[in-house]
């Protein structure tokens, strides 16, 4: 399995450029496509899925152009958008049902499918209710659901975990870890710790560009020897923030520690360990200032 993404850029209306010139290779595994709002993210996403043609550059699925022949790629392609609707008079079943068909998918194996699939996603029990009365947490399971239907070779899930409780985005995770052995996922998100408990790789993506590719070790060792703790008044916490790039702070009875990025600590810091956070905030910050100069 192979998804290359070549030179790709979108550009929307005369001004509005969303991608540019993004390219990425991808093998089976987790990709942990992570990138603050309004990124990129969206787009790429809608532009893999054939629901958006790029304006310039291709991708191709296991050497075939996707803008040329969309089918060879929406055979295997399970797709969860960000903003996934239902209809709310229908049922779980009922619903996936009518997506499997629309899939042209055979009616008996849908069903064994779909007890399968309702059960991963913690929905059995209210398998009959319509899917109207679902919270919003409960209608993201259904569109996890969905886009498992066919068994996917490409998944492709974006902001996934948004609406989870802590419990269901813990599961989400471990399941996203269990289906990447099969099969290439991509995971769009802006929440570091999604990316962190299920990536096997990570691109950043700032204003629709790629800023690097790397495995979660090469991130972190990218930024290490550069994290500081730093304990400081609360009273001069935001001066600090506008001398240094600080990732959190915690308040204590000793005062507000701060987790700093820098090359050299302020006075009186001390090194710590990195987080993906840091390595984040690190590698968009050095990306922003290459941009600016």
């Amino acid at each position: 399995m192979n998804l290359v993404i070549d030179k790709v850029s979108k550009q929307y209306g005369r001004g509005t450029l969303a991608l540019r010139d993004f390219s990425l290779e991808l093998g089976t595994g987790v990709l942990g496509l992570l990138g603050p709002n309004g990124a990129g993210k969206t787009t790429l996403m809608s532009i893999l899925a054939t629901i958006t043609r790029a304006s310039e550059g291709r991708v191709f699925w296991n050497g075939t152009d996707v803008a040329a022949n969309p089918d060879a790629l929406r055979a295997v392609l399970g797709y969860l958008p960000q903003d996934f609707g239902v209809y709310p008079n229908l049922n779980a079943v009922e619903f996936l049902e009518y997506l499997a068909a629309v899939k042209g998918l055979d009616a008996a194996a849908s069903g064994r499918r779909i007890d399968e699939l309702l059960d991963l996603v913690n929905l059995t029990d209210v398998r009959k209710r319509p899917l109207g009365g679902y919270s919003g947490g409960m209608k993201q399971r259904v569109g996890i659901a969905q886009a498992l239907l066919n068994d996917p070779q490409l998944l492709i899930v974006d902001e996934p975990t948004a609406g989870l409780d802590p419990e269901e985005r813990m599961r989400f995770r471990n399941l996203l870890s269990e289906l990447s052995g099969e099969r290439i996922v991509i995971l769009s998100t802006h929440i570091v710790s999604d990316v962190e408990a299920a990536a096997t790789d990570i691109a950043l993506i700032s204003q629709g560009v790629l800023v690097t590719q790397a495995s979660p070790e090469e991130l972190l060792q990218r930024v290490e020897g550069k994290v500081w703790e730093w304990v400081l008044p609360s009273a001069e916490l935001t001066a600090a923030r506008q001398r240094y790039l600080i990732s959190n702070t915690t308040r204590r009875s000793d005062g507000a520690h701060a987790r700093v990025l820098a090359e050299a600590p302020p006075p009186g810091a001390q090194p710590i360990a990195p987080n993906l956070e840091d390595a984040y905030l690190y590698c968009l910050s050095q990306h922003r200032a290459g941009a600016s100069a």
